[in-house]
């Protein structure tokens, strides 16, 4: 009877454990940029970086890392795919003074993606007119 108790308990113990792993790797990716990108007002040089995000539902804040140094921090929504992507892979979007926009993450095998976000401040100084 004893030893039954101490097994279930080990197996408890062990389901919360895997379950933790499997939470941490939730709202973590990696991303390569080929092109030196814009994320909320932020430059960002081509390289391979990791993505984090916190945040529960569909808006979430994303951080981008390079090591342990934060590069660019910013607001996102998590976009439902249709079917898992194939792929790492990044969208831009070309502004008028050439630079790109970071406008949306892909990460390979999973069904959705992180739709980037501008504040507020960010989009003002993008939108502003240049004299």
């Amino acid at each position: 009877m004893k030893l039954s108790k101490i097994g279930t308990a080990l197996l408890g113990v062990a389901l919360l454990c895997s379950a933790s792993v499997f939470a941490a790797d939730v709202n973590k990716g990696t991303l390569h940029l080929d092109d030196k990108v814009t994320v909320d007002g932020t430059p960002v040089n081509p390289g391979d970086y990791k993505v984090e995000w916190t945040g529960s539902g569909p808006d979430v804040q994303a951080t981008i890392l390079k090591g342990k140094q934060t590069v660019a921090s910013f607001p996102a929504h998590i976009a439902e795919q249709a079917s898992p992507n194939s792929a790492n892979a990044y969208a831009s979007s070309d502004q008028p003074d050439g630079a790109k926009k970071l406008t949306a993450i892909y990460f390979g095998g999973k069904r959705f993606s992180l739709q980037v976000e501008q504040n507020a401040a960010a989009q003002q100084a993008n939108t502003s007119p240049s004299k």
